[in-house]
């Protein structure tokens, strides 16, 4: 018997999150537990999760404060309240739950002992705002079908999920991805089918909103990398390596032979018409139009230099032994 808990994390995500729990009550029978786990919110999500009928998890904010941290501790008290629950949804606190995909996802598990992780699409509720919001609506366009990892929305077993020790709670990005790798070195897969999943509100109007999630990628490549990079999966060892290419390797090849052979340096520049080209080619074939493709082949050059920022901050606090707090994009919350 299929009996699924739901875990919601979030921070003044406040109508959001009003608007996440709703959507999940309307699909769960009665009396499907339902978990919030807040990390320090100040604009009322705690009352409001609790008028809604979760039950909620206030997390220590003396102890350093990770998504992953507060998704461990939700499951932790899923256990205790609904042993009998054998899979758990995990959301992000600013997405919707789409109809359809429990019902799509749980047959899948049924039929797929095989099989630990099942996500589906992430759309963005507003993919037309603004340039932004059509950037993330194409990033979370990814190909249906076996996938090496799932994002913060997904359908997990319980078992499968315990038998690994969960999130890595140290992460400050990244984590479920390094999750999955985990979950694939014991033998379980993941997949991705073709149903609607979540309606995500990336919430960004602003560049430096832009740059500062692409610096947090940048940072989780290189953490993820430096966990599991020498690993028979690789792990996110070529995405840790491109940046560094792209951002400081053509441009110093550059000046290398500005020194010696004057303007030609500026034909090495050239190069870069090869990952724009196929960035260029990827959002035609998630089904982008021409214009928003030369958007994504843009964004996806200039974020390299984010990504070696990133980097280089995960590098030196790791060579000084110091941790870095989390990386945020987002500044203001809905109001509740």
């Amino acid at each position: 018997m299929i009996i699924i808990g739901i875990v919601t994390i979030g921070r003044n995500e406040g109508q959001r999150l009003r608007a996440c729990l709703d959507s999940v009550s309307e699909q769960t029978p009665v009396g499907t537990p339902i978990i919030y786990v807040d990390s320090g919110s100040t604009d009322g999500s705690v009352a409001s999760a609790q008028k809604l009928g979760a039950h909620v998890v206030e997390l220590d904010m003396s102890v350093p404060f990770t998504a992953a941290r507060a998704r461990n501790e939700g499951a932790t008290l899923l256990a205790k309240i609904a042993p009998q629950a054998n899979l758990i949804l995990f959301l992000d606190g600013d997405c919707r739950l789409c109809p359809g995909f429990l019902p799509a996802a749980t047959a899948f598990l049924a039929a797929n002992p095989g099989y630990a992780v099942v996500c589906g699409r992430r759309r963005e509720l507003h993919p037309t705002r603004n340039a932004y919001h059509r950037l993330a609506e194409m990033e979370w366009n990814t190909p249906i079908g076996d996938a090496p990892a799932c994002g913060g929305d997904a359908l997990l077993r319980r078992d499968a999920f315990e038998s690994v020790g969960g999130f890595d709670a140290r992460l400050i990005a990244g984590e479920e991805p390094e999750l999955c790798v985990r979950l694939r070195s014991a033998g379980h897969k993941i997949r991705r089918i073709d149903t609607d999943m979540t309606l995500h509100d990336v919430d960004m109007s602003r560049f430096s909103q832009w740059w500062s999630r692409s610096v947090r990628a940048g940072f989780a490549f290189a953490l993820g990398a430096s966990m599991h990079g020498s690993g028979p999966q690789r792990h996110w060892r070529r995405q840790a390596i491109r940046p560094w290419i792209w951002a400081l390797g053509v441009p110093l090849t550059a000046a290398v032979i500005a020194v010696f052979a004057g303007w030609w340096a500026a034909t090495v520049f050239a190069l870069y018409l090869w990952p724009l080209r196929g960035a260029y080619r990827d959002g035609r074939r998630r089904g982008a139009s021409s214009g928003d493709s030369a958007l994504f082949s843009l964004a996806c050059l200039v974020s390299k230099w984010a990504e070696v920022r990133g980097q280089i901050r995960f590098h030196t606090a790791r060579l000084l032994g110091r941790r870095v707090g989390l990386i945020e994009y987002k500044k203001t919350a809905v109001p509740a």
